[in-house]
């Protein structure tokens, strides 16, 4: 009667230890990960165009104009 008396009773308790041991190592992973590759640097964004501004052509053809 002992192994299986105490298994039902314990299930839940070691399906939740199990979740949590599983969970804390994922979040070590992504830690560790996320020191490895350093702070994420924001990329230099195109200014967006000014919708009050019309488009000409020499602002589609001059690819050196800011």
């Amino acid at each position: 009667m002992g192994i299986h008396y105490d298994y039902k009773s314990t299930k839940g308790n070691k399906l939740m230890e199990k979740q949590a041991k599983r969970e804390r190592k994922l979040a070590e992973k992504k830690a560790k990960r996320l020191a490895k590759e350093g702070p994420k640097k924001d990329e230099e964004k195109a200014p967006a165009l000014d919708p009050n501004k019309p488009i000409s052509l020499d602002f589609l053809t001059n690819p050196n104009k800011e």
